[in-house]
C-alpha cells in the first residue's frame, strides 16, 4: 500500500505522540471508537488535571490525529481514525523490501478505519 503522506505531517504526528499523557489520551479514543469521549471523562481517566489535557488534546489534533465536537454543553473527542491508518501505513510501507515478512497489519475493527480490510471489519 502506498501512503499518501510525507515526512512533515508524520513527524508531527509522532511529535505528538511522544508524550506520556497523550500517548495515553490517543490510546483511550481509540479504544473509544467513533463514540469517542468527552473532556471530562477523558481527564478523569487518565487523572490529568483539565487544563493539561487541554493542552495535550490541541497537540494531538494540530497533528490532525484527533477532531472535537462540541455536543451540548461538552466536547466529545475522536480518535482520526484514517489519519491513524495513514500513519502507520507509512511506517510499514515496503517493510521488509516488499518480501513477506510474517507480520501482519491488524485491522482496528472499526468501519471509519482505512486499514486494507476495513472494508470487511464489522461494526465496532
Amino acid at each position: 500500500m502506498e501512503s499518501n503522506l510525507t515526512a512533515g505531517p508524520v513527524v508531527r504526528a509522532l511529535g505528538a505522540l511522544a508524550q506520556e499523557h497523550r500517548l495515553a489520551a490517543f490510546r483511550l479514543l481509540v479504544q473509544a471508537g467513533a463514540e469517542g469521549l468527552p473532556a471530562g471523562e477523558l481527564s478523569a481517566r487518565l487523572g490529568v488535571p483539565p487544563s493539561s489535557l487541554s493542552f495535550h488534546l490541541a497537540q494531538l489534533a494540530h497533528a490532525g490525529l484527533v477532531s472535537q465536537q462540541r455536543r451540548s454543553r461538552s466536547i466529545i473527542y475522536r480518535a482520526e481514525l484514517a489519519a491513524m491508518s495513514a500513519l502507520v501505513g507509512y511506517l510499514t510501507e515496503n517493510c521488509c523490501g516488499g518480501a513477506d515478512c510474517g507480520v501482519a497489519i491488524p485491522d482496528c475493527g472499526l468501519p471509519d478505519c482505512s486499514t486494507p480490510a476495513a472494508s470487511d471489519c464489522d461494526a465496532a
